[in-house]
């Protein structure tokens, strides 16, 4: 039986997105110093919105790039697809969702959005405490 390499996954490809999700980055440069340096390596194929770095425990090793335009973000993974960035092989897919940045541009961006998960927590949280709220019905 054959097998394939670890990084593959089964899962069918997502949709072209504006937002490419990076793996496999080297997790010992700064976080400043990744951005721009993700920031200029990417914007040599469109105009790049938003670098998104992550260096959480969860989240080291990856990045997300926000291009303006999906044409942009489909060079730019094409031709940098396994391409050496400080000394390890960049994983390119398309990001899953929309990012907030897109969101912004295109108007359907909503504050209470990104923070429902986090309010609903807290009201959780809350729950059995008393709060003294003041009615406005004048």
């Amino acid at each position: 039986m054959a097998s394939k390499p670890p990084h593959q996954s089964t899962a069918p490809p997502l949709p072209p997105n504006q937002t490419l999700y990076l793996q496999n980055l080297n997790d010992k440069i700064r976080k400043p110093d990744l951005r721009t340096e993700l920031y200029t390596l990417f914007s040599t194929y469109g105009v790049v919105l938003d670098v998104n770095a992550l260096k959480t425990m969860k989240g080291r090793g990856q990045a997300h790039i926000t291009f303006r335009d999906v044409a942009a973000a489909t060079q730019a993974m094409r031709a940098l697809q396994g391409f050496e960035f400080f000394g390890k092989e960049m994983r390119i897919s398309y990001a899953k969702g929309k990012s907030h940045a897109i969101s912004k541009l295109d108007g359907t961006y909503r504050v209470g959005a990104a923070a429902g998960v986090k309010r609903q927590r807290d009201e959780e949280s809350d729950e059995g405490e008393e709060m003294d709220v003041e009615d406005d019905d004048d």
